[in-house]
């Protein structure tokens, strides 16, 4: 597969799992009081926790697989069997309400002094299914110019989320729970196509692996 292909399919399943559309009301339940101004830099602050988060696994992630002594292709069946469950949470709405949960403990808690770093960096931008995206494309792109690719294409991610939560009010009296749904429900569909792409890769990589070893 060619590097741009693969960065297309990686912007696409990482932007399906950090779903920006479906941050919006997320965004504003954890910002009940602050202004438009307000919430604009607690997106950027939110966003470019996220990236920094995003982009060390990016560099580093299949250095630290190996260290654990995980080969690319046993993490691409584990990664795309959980980004499997992502997209299924997404066409069932399960995941809205799991990160509904990390949101009211944010606005619950009276120790959380910053929105922006938890719950908004951490889970909800920066989630597990995000971090186990990159570290799969990362192995997928082994080259400077791939990683580079990667980089940027998580930057585009990021400046579209922000994007997505400085316009929060106005997407979310626009688009109303039905359109939310509806949205999420397609890109749950095309994260689980996308998943089980990941894990046939994984089977076979595997299978080349066993193979080569038993000679």
């Amino acid at each position: 597969m060619r590097m741009v292909d693969i960065l297309l399919s990686g912007f696409v399943t990482i932007f399906v799992i950090i779903d920006p559309l479906g941050l919006v009301p997320l965004f504003l339940a954890v910002t009940p009081d602050a202004n438009a101004v307000e919430r604009r830099s607690i997106a950027v602050r939110a966003c470019v926790i996220a990236f920094v988060i995003l982009v060390l696994f990016a560099v580093a992630g299949t250095a630290l697989l190996e260290g654990l002594g995980i080969t690319l292709g046993a993490f691409r069946v584990a990664g795309g069997l959980f980004l499997f469950w992502i997209g299924f949470e997404l066409v069932f709405e399960r995941r809205q309400e799991r990160h509904q949960r990390s949101a009211d403990r944010a606005v619950d808690d009276p120790e959380v002094a910053d929105v922006a770093a938890f719950p908004l960096a951490i889970p909800l931008i920066a989630g597990p299914g995000a971090i186990s995206a990159v570290i799969l494309l990362s192995g997928n792109l082994p080259t400077v110019a791939g990683r580079a690719g990667l980089v940027a294409i998580l930057f585009v991610t990021m400046v579209i989320t922000f994007g997505f939560l400085a316009v929060a009010d106005r997407i979310d009296r626009f688009l109303g729970v039905t359109g939310r749904a509806v949205i999420s429900r397609l890109l749950g569909v095309l994260l689980a196509a996308l998943a089980v792409q990941f894990v046939a890769d994984g089977a076979a990589l595997l299978m080349v692996s066993s193979q080569a070893a038993a000679l």
